[in-house]
């Protein structure tokens, strides 16, 4: 029987940015939305490696982390600069991100994301707002709150664990941003997702469990 090969990690990188370089068209402002979609398309990419292995759970749990990051494009996108000279080219942006996305288990300052993008600080934080919309700091709260987001959906792991791995002190301060962000708690959010039969379900209904 014909048996087809696995996608290799190599090959769902590669296309996965083959397509967001394609998409890419120069405007400073789509960058951020494409760089989500393009770790989303990374995630279908290894769903269908997975279930070409049989690994049905698997494949489930990156179609779940992808479906999570596709959530946040559809909110409208930031209006971009009306000149490039006054935000962040598209080059630095995607390197800035994908920094921050390699990083956010670790404390990650704006000198450093100002070193990346070869600029001073002070206009780093500038040219950062303007182009994507928000303060480097506020963007990298969003960006903990969504890999925390897929880590709930995918993983059985404790939220102190979930913490840690999103650069954040404890779960209490986890609590505290998620809720701000989200506009629920991480085990109501978790919950809600896991069982939602339970939003439905009457109090007597809850008891019996």
């Amino acid at each position: 029987m014909y048996q087809q090969n696995p996608i290799s990690s190599h090959q769902t990188r590669l296309a996965a940015d083959a397509l967001a370089t394609d998409l890419i068209a120069g405007e400073a402002g789509a960058v951020v939305s494409l760089h989500r979609l393009r770790s989303a398309v990374g995630e279908i990419f290894s769903a269908l490696n997975e279930t070409l292995r049989d690994e049905r759970s698997k494949a489930a749990a990156c179609l779940q982390r992808a479906e999570a990051l596709l959530e946040n494009l559809e909110q409208p996108a930031a209006p971009a600069p009306s000149s490039v000279s006054q935000g962040l080219a598209p080059w630095q942006i995607r390197r800035v991100l994908t920094h921050v996305d390699s990083n956010l288990d670790t404390p990650i300052h704006n000198k450093d994301l100002a070193v990346v993008a070869r600029l001073s600080e002070s206009h780093f934080n500038v040219a950062f707002r303007r182009s994507v919309g928000q303060p480097p700091h506020e963007y990298i709260i969003r960006r903990r709150m969504e890999r925390a987001q897929g880590l709930m959906l995918s993983t059985d792991k404790a939220l102190s664990e979930i913490a840690a791995e999103c650069g954040l002190a404890d779960q209490p301060h986890f609590t505290r941003l998620f809720r701000r962000v989200v506009g629920e708690s991480p085990a109501a959010w978790r919950r809600a997702r896991a069982n939602p039969g339970a939003l439905s379900a009457g109090p007597s209904d809850l008891n019996r469990h």
